[in-house]
């Protein structure tokens, strides 16, 4: 599972980033980010792309993990 740290990064950073990482072609993700926008934008971009999304947080931080 490929991790991205996308901390401290605004819109639509978090979503090129996970665009990017998706080019090479793995099943799963774990994305990490720290504002709400940046969790909606990724979850929707995952969503539209066939990922399933499952969201954690903690202390203020968001951890999306990404399958299909």
């Amino acid at each position: 599972m490929k991790t991205i740290d996308a901390r401290g990064l605004s819109c639509p950073e978090p979503v090129i980033l996970t665009r990017q990482a998706m080019m090479s072609g793995e099943a799963a993700y774990e994305v990490i980010v720290d504002n709400n926008t940046s969790k909606e934008n990724v979850t929707r971009y995952a969503q539209h792309q066939g990922y399933k999304v499952a969201v954690t947080e903690q202390d203020g931080e968001f951890t999306l993990s990404l399958s299909k």
